[in-house]
């Protein structure tokens, strides 16, 4: 596919419907609760304005909001890593910075430094999700456990996904 929109708007769909009618009907335990969604905003390019993420972030929120009755929740965490990207993408920067020609993924960066960013991404999206769906802090513990577990199932899922539906650079 020679058109990255294109290949965005499929990769967008796939993970909508891959979340809200097969990951969100795994029930493993009360500890797993696996959410690959927020892969499409970690892949989005290095170049791609906070406000264009952000719009982006609203509308796959709510799409995966549609079918779980979220009431906004996925929303409201895909909405904060969309604005913490840049803060994040600055955080774990390689020494000569961002090849613009490159997109975030596990073959143009590497799986060590995509683990730390989505580990980080998903940490983020993950507490901030289960927080507020929880809107208590005396369970912190089994918030952070929650969290913890979910990111590992998450982050299992996602090198999955990246490793099915994207090829190694042609050398």
């Amino acid at each position: 596919m020679s058109n990255p929109w294109i290949k965005y708007t499929l990769f967008f769909i796939f993970l909508v419907f891959f979340q809200g009618l097969v990951v969100q009907n795994v029930n493993l335990s009360l500890y797993f609760n696996p959410m690959v969604y927020p892969l499409l905003i970690m892949i989005l390019p290095f170049e791609f304005g906070v406000l264009a993420t952000m719009a982006i972030a609203l509308v796959l929120g709510l799409s995966v909001d549609a079918f779980s009755n979220g009431f906004g929740l996925h929303a409201s965490a895909t909405l904060l890593i969309a604005y913490m990207r840049p803060t994040i993408l600055r955080i774990i920067r390689p020494r000569d910075g961002y090849n613009n020609l490159l997109t975030p993924t596990i073959y143009d960066m590497g799986p060590i430094w995509f683990m730390s960013y989505a580990s980080l991404t998903l940490v983020i999206h993950h507490f901030w999700y289960f927080a507020i769906e929880m809107f208590r802090l005396d369970h912190f513990f089994f918030l952070l456990s929650k969290t913890i577990s979910s990111v590992v199932f998450s982050l299992l899922l996602i090198f999955l996904i990246q490793y099915i539906f994207y090829r190694a650079p042609k050398k």
